[in-house]
């Protein structure tokens, strides 16, 4: 699976090794290309996941603020029901293509 703004990838896995929560792709960390997510100031607690890191993604010429997010340490409740610890796992909002 890709993610994709454009022509740029930022985020290339096979798709069993991503993770699929409320309706999104998570991408692993290492999955995603440098330099394309840039840490974003906005604050955000998921009341199930927790504490959310946004992100600006970088890409094709341009900046889009607050499209990608991660749980750098979702509660352990979190881990249990999503069956599996996404901890750090990237999605992308919709402006960015996820697909094969």
């Amino acid at each position: 699976m890709r993610a994709r703004l454009g022509e740029v990838v930022l985020a290339e896995a096979p798709e069993g090794d991503l993770v699929r929560i409320e309706g999104n792709w998570y991408f692993p960390p290492a999955s995603v290309a440098d330099g394309v997510l840039v840490e974003s100031p906005t604050p955000y607690t998921c009341p199930w996941k927790g504490e959310c890191q946004y992100y600006t993604v970088v890409a094709d010429g341009r900046e889009l603020a607050d499209r990608a997010w991660a749980y750098p340490h979702p509660y352990p409740t979190a881990i249990e029901r999503v069956g599996t610890d996404f901890s750090g796992y990237v999605a992308f909002w919709k402006e960015v293509e996820v697909g094969d």
